[in-house]
């Protein structure tokens, strides 16, 4: 067991060294060789746990999850009204996902641009994230129990929500809060 234990530990730290150096800029730097440098392992050893680079980036796509994608799970399947959903939603898309997390998606969508692996592992979050916004309104149609369809308007918010990510990583000063609660309320009651 004590040896389960220390390699879930050595692929723990790799993922987290691969982490380090995707977020820092270093797309052209990622190897599994500088992974295992920085994690103070031998290259070996990176290769013990995952095949290549491109096993370490889908990787790190699963540990973000956690960050990213199972909050906003967490926000739309709890209990309450559409409203109350949504006002979690806003709360949570509300805060800044931090400097690190913006640069690792730009670093696993370049990866995705480059290998077809990452890009099927990454839309599938995508769709994980989109398909919260369309359960958000799944919930608004139930309450209104009409032949509403959830799905453009859980697409139109996610990909607003895209759009103000992208602007907020390029240091932008816009409050994604009251901009989503707009368009949110917005599409709920045009519908």
């Amino acid at each position: 067991m004590a040896a389960t234990t220390k390699g879930e530990q050595t692929r723990a730290r790799l993922i987290a060294a691969a982490r380090t150096l995707l977020a820092g800029g270093m797309s052209e730097r990622f190897t599994t060789r500088n992974v295992a440098a920085l994690c103070g392992v031998s290259h070996g050893m990176c290769h013990y746990h995952f095949q290549d680079r491109t096993d370490l980036v889908l990787a790190v796509i699963a540990d973000i999850r956690p960050e990213w994608v199972l909050p906003l799970e967490e926000a739309v399947a709890g209990p309450g009204s559409f409203e109350e959903r949504a006002e979690r939603v806003v709360g949570l898309l509300s805060r800044s996902e931090g400097a690190e997390l913006a640069h690792l998606h730009s670093a696993l969508h370049w990866h995705a641009l480059n290998d077809p692996r990452v890009r099927e592992c990454l839309e599938a979050e995508y769709r994980r994230w989109r398909a919260c916004f369309v359960a958000l309104f799944g919930a608004l149609a139930e309450e209104r129990g009409g032949d509403l369809d959830p799905r453009p308007l859980g697409e139109a918010v996610a990909a607003a929500v895209d759009g103000l990510a992208a602007v907020e990583s390029l240091g932008a000063e816009v409050d994604p809060g009251p901009v989503l609660r707009t368009l949110i309320r917005t599409l709920a009651a045009g519908a």
